[in-house]
């Protein structure tokens, strides 16, 4: 059940973020200040075409984790020395918009960033060219709607690869926007 201080993110990006973004970064169009368009979670399954039952747990997690059910993701081709087929099942997806990604967003930074023990901030080198920036998770038991004492232990540790999608133009863009929204970066 999502809360609802947890909308306020979206609330506060349109009322002050967003302006202080335009006078940042020099934009004379409001509509041209770079936004969040979508956040993508994936995760690649552990032993997925062994026990097929991993990928039913994962996607379990998955949904506690974004609050929506996950895509199956399958192999593009065949790979002998992975035991692996083309079709076979071996990851999950899940694409966030509107409040539930500035609500998945703002659950991200505030709280599960800051339980990884020796937490120094994400790296600054993981945008790509267009102002999307990713980052990966060693573990899904950070995220609090996940009671590590009732999780399988095989999907505890299932890492997580979030990518959060930009209207940016580069990276400049990005990092300003993911800034003021309370990406704790490296300094």
């Amino acid at each position: 059940m999502q809360t609802k201080t947890m909308s306020n993110l979206l609330d506060k990006f349109n009322k002050e973020i967003s302006g202080n973004i335009k006078k940042k970064l020099s934009i004379k169009n409001s509509m041209a200040v770079p936004r969040l368009k979508k956040i993508v979670v994936n995760v690649g399954v552990k032993d997925a075409t062994q026990d097929k039952k991993n990928i039913e747990k994962a996607s379990l997690m998955l949904s506690q984790v974004t609050g929506q059910k996950p895509k199956e993701t399958v192999a593009k081709k065949a790979i002998s020395g992975f035991k692996l087929r083309e079709g076979d099942r071996i990851g999950l997806m899940v694409t966030l918009r509107g409040k539930r990604m500035y609500d998945f967003f703002e659950k991200l930074v505030t709280i599960v960033l800051p339980r990884f023990r020796d937490f120094h901030g994400v790296k600054k080198e993981s945008f790509d060219g267009r102002g999307n920036f990713t980052l990966g998770l060693a573990e899904s038991t950070v995220f609090p709607e996940l009671d590590p004492g009732k999780i399988d232990q095989t999907i505890g540790r299932q890492g997580l690869e979030i990518t959060i999608v930009t209207s940016a133009k580069d990276k400049k863009e990005g990092f300003e926007l993911l800034k003021a929204l309370g990406m704790p970066f490296e300094k």
